[in-house]
C-alpha cells in the first residue's frame, strides 16, 4: 500500500508539473497573440492615417480663382501649405464661377463618388442671394450636401457668407443665419464669415467690387485654415 501510494503521488506530481507547464506555455502563447494583435492595429491605423488623402473644395467663383492667375487662388495656396506641412492630402477644387447650391448639390454625386474625400469643404451660398432666391431652397440644398458628404463619411466644413445690407435686414439676417444654425443641426465645423477683415477693404478686391483680388487670397486661407485644421488632424 505505501509504495502504491509513492507512486501515486509520484505521478500526481508528474501531472502537476506538466499542467503547470502547459498553463504557462499557453499563457506566452496569449500574450504574444495580444502583442501581434496590437501591432496589427498599429500598422493598420499608420497606414490608414499615411494614406493618400482627398481634400474637395466645392464652391463659387470666390473659390475658383475668378480674375485671377491661376494657382494664385485661396485653394492652390492650400495645396502649397499641405505640402509643407508635408500631409500627403491632394486640394480637388471643383468649384465654378456662378454655382448655386442647387448647382452644387447636383454636381456632388459625382464628385463624391469620382474623388471620395476625407474632407469637403462647402463654399457656396452667395450666388443665391444675389439672385434673391429662397433661403429655404438655399438651406435645404446645403443641407442635402452635407446629408451625402455625411453618407460617404467625410468631414464637412461650411463656409459661412454674409450679404450687403441694402438687401434688406431680413433677409441679410436669416442668410447669415442659415449657415449658424446648419452647423449646429449637424455638428460640423463652421467658417463665419468667408471675407472677415477683407469685405471693407476695397484694395482687397478687383475692379468688380465683388471679387477679392491676388492679395486678399492669404486671408482668404487664415479665415479657413483654423477650422479646416482639426479635420486634417492638426493640432
Amino acid at each position: 500500500m505505501a509504495g502504491t501510494t509513492v507512486a501515486e503521488a509520484g505521478m500526481q506530481g508528474i501531472r502537476a508539473r506538466r499542467s503547470g507547464t502547459g498553463a504557462a506555455r499557453n499563457g506566452i502563447m496569449a500574450g504574444l497573440l495580444r502583442l501581434l494583435a496590437g501591432i496589427a492595429l498599429v500598422l493598420a491605423a499608420t497606414s490608414a492615417y499615411s494614406a493618400p488623402k482627398n481634400l474637395l473644395v466645392l464652391g463659387d467663383s470666390l473659390s475658383a480663382e475668378y480674375g485671377l492667375e491661376r494657382g494664385r487662388g485661396w485653394a492652390s495656396l492650400l495645396q502649397q501649405r499641405l505640402q509643407q506641412d508635408k500631409l500627403d492630402t491632394t486640394v480637388v477644387n471643383a468649384s465654378i464661377s456662378g454655382d448655386t447650391t442647387i448647382g452644387g448639390k447636383n454636381r456632388l454625386p459625382a464628385l463624391m463618388e469620382q474623388h471620395k474625400p476625407q474632407v469637403l469643404v462647402i463654399e457656396l451660398g452667395s450666388n443665391d442671394a444675389l439672385r434673391g432666391l429662397p433661403l429655404k431652397s438655399s438651406q435645404d440644398n446645403l443641407q442635402a450636401m452635407i446629408n451625402l458628404a455625411q453618407q460617404y463619411k467625410a468631414r464637412v466644413l461650411l463656409v459661412g457668407m454674409q450679404i450687403p445690407p441694402n438687401y434688406g435686414p431680413d433677409y441679410t439676417r436669416r442668410f447669415a443665419e442659415m449657415y449658424q444654425t446648419l452647423a449646429r443641426q449637424n455638428k460640423v465645423a463652421l467658417v463665419p464669415f468667408f471675407m472677415e477683415g477683407i469685405a471693407a477693404d476695397l484694395s482687397l478686391f478687383q475692379a468688380d467690387r465683388i471679387h477679392p483680388n491676388e492679395q486678399a487670397q492669404p486671408r482668404l486661407l487664415e479665415n479657413v485654415w483654423p477650422q479646416l485644421k482639426p479635420l486634417l488632424g492638426l493640432k
